[in-house]
């Protein structure tokens, strides 16, 4: 086959979803698993001047009641919610508020985390007519299928037709598609 002939033509990528996509009770299992490591926790506790040594000091977490640093709150927060995006919030305008923010269960360097969303509700934004909002629990849970971390999370995501949706990309200049 020769593909110097033949004419590049777009296909349309994964654009994200909007507003009008979501329904109380979807679920999305989000796709992508996150094993955590230690120079994630440690760098994270350094980034955000945590100075509890259980996350980053091995002998002290060692001597304490898990017998091993834990991974910092904030963290599992962090990856939970941007497990998220590609199926919530690749839209979003904004990220209103975490609610009910749990951690039932200790999260260790080493372990791999997956997370899971349902839409609790959806409702128009009264002050941007391009925008709706968006409420979902998420779940994220460990290798073992143990849960870590649990919270509300409510933002408002732009329309399918919203004239606010940014598109910094350039068109490429001087290209030669063979």
């Amino acid at each position: 086959m020769n593909l110097s002939v033949l004419a590049p033509h777009e296909v349309s990528g994964w654009r994200g979803r909007f507003f009008e996509d979501f329904a109380v009770g979807d679920l999305y299992k989000h796709p992508l698993g996150r094993t955590v490591d230690q120079v994630d926790n440690t760098w994270f506790t350094l980034l955000t001047m945590n100075t509890s040594e259980l996350h980053f000091n091995v002998e002290y977490g060692n001597q304490a009641e898990f017998g091993r640093p834990l991974v910092v709150s904030p963290l599992t927060l962090a990856i939970a919610s941007g497990q998220s995006v590609t199926d919530l919030t690749q839209n979003a305008v904004a990220n209103l508020g975490w609610d009910e923010v749990r951690m039932p269960n200790p999260l260790f360097a080493g372990d791999t985390i997956w997370s899971e969303s349902v839409v609790l509700a959806t409702k128009e934004s009264k002050s941007r007519p391009h925008a709706g909002i968006v409420s979902v629990k998420t779940v994220t849970y460990n290798q073992d299928g143990l849960v870590v971390c649990s919270f509300k999370r409510t933002f408002m995501v732009h329309k399918r037709d919203s004239d606010k949706i940014s598109n910094p990309r350039p068109e490429p200049r001087d290209v030669d598609w063979s």
